[in-house]
C-alpha cells in the first residue's frame, strides 16, 4: 500500500480500518458496532472459553471435511473434462450453473434428502467449493502444452501415468489458484449450513451473540472467521507462487 508516494508495511491498510473502527466505536453512532478495543477485549476473553473451543472444533471439522471431498473430487472432474471434448460438453453447463446459481436456495432440499445434521453441512460446504475447482483445474488441463503428453505416450506411459505425472502436475498453478477460492466459498458454505441446517459451531454462536444483541461478542467470533479464512487464504497463495515454475514449463 502506498500513501503520498511511501510504501507502508503490509497489513497497514488493516490497521487504518481497525482505526476508523474504533473512532466510530467511541462516538456511539449505532449500538450495532462497539469499539475495536472492546472487540479485542472480548475475543482474548473468549478464545479459552469452552463453548468457543467446541464450536471451533465443530466448524473447524465440517469445514476440512467438506474442503477435503470438494478437492478429492473436484480436481479428478475437472482434469478429466479438460481432458475429454465429450465429457466436458456435457458437465460444462451443469458446472457453471451450479456455480453462479444462490446455492443457498438447495439447502431444504438437501436437509430433507440427507437430514439435518453436520453430514448435510459437510454436503453444503463441499458444493460451495467444489465448481470453481472444477473450473480451474479444467482450465489448467486446457492450457497444457500438447508435446508433454505426447512425450508421455512415446514413453508408453498408461492413461493413469498421463494423469498423475503430465496432467495434473501441468495443471497444478491452476488447481491450487481454484482451491485457495474454493476455500474462501467454503468458509461461506460451512456457516450457511450451520445457522440454516444445524444450530452448531460458529453458527450456533452468531445466533446467540445476535438474538441478545451481545455485539462485542458476535464481532469477536466473526474476526476470528475472517482471520482463519484470510490465512488459509495466504498459505495457498504462498504454495501457489512457489510451484509458478510449472506453468512457465508448459
Amino acid at each position: 500500500m502506498t500513501l503520498f508516494g511511501y510504501r507502508l508495511p503490509a497489513l497497514s491498510s488493516l490497521i487504518l480500518w481497525a482505526l476508523l473502527w474504533e473512532i466510530v466505536g467511541q462516538l456511539e453512532l449505532t449500538f450495532f458496532i462497539p469499539p475495536f478495543s472492546e472487540v479485542v477485549v472480548t475475543l482474548i476473553g473468549l478464545l479459552p472459553t469452552k463453548a468457543f473451543l467446541n464450536a471451533l472444533w465443530t466448524t473447524g471439522y465440517a469445514f476440512c471435511a467438506g474442503v477435503f471431498f470438494a478437492v478429492v473430487i473436484g480436481v479428478p472432474v475437472g482434469i478429466l473434462m479438460g481432458k475429454s471434448r465429450i465429457l466436458d460438453e456435457l458437465l460444462l453447463p451443469w458446472v457453471n450453473i451450479f456455480l453462479s446459481a444462490p446455492l443457498t436456495a438447495l439447502v431444504p432440499v438437501l436437509m430433507v434428502l440427507f437430514g439435518f445434521g453436520t453430514k448435510t453441512v459437510i454436503i453444503t460446504t463441499s458444493l460451495f467449493a467444489i465448481w470453481i475447482i472444477i473450473l480451474n483445474a479444467r482450465a489448467g488441463v486446457m492450457q497444457i502444452n500438447r508435446s508433454l503428453v505426447e512425450m508421455a505416450r512415446s514413453f508408453g506411459a498408461s492413461s493413469w501415468d498421463a494423469f498423475s505425472k503430465v496432467y495434473f502436475w501441468a495443471a497444478l498453478p491452476e488447481i491450487l489458484g481454484g482451491v485457495r477460492i474454493g476455500v474462501v466459498r467454503a468458509v461461506k458454505g460451512v456457516i450457511i449450513g450451520q445457522l440454516l441446517i444445524s444450530i452448531v459451531g460458529f453458527g450456533a454462536l452468531f445466533e446467540l451473540y445476535s438474538s441478545k444483541f451481545l455485539m462485542a461478542e458476535f464481532w469477536a467470533v466473526l474476526l476470528v472467521l475472517f482471520g482463519l479464512a484470510f490465512a488459509l487464504s495466504e498459505v495457498l497463495a504462498w504454495m501457489e507462487r512457489k510451484i509458478s515454475y510449472y506453468a512457465a514449463s508448459r
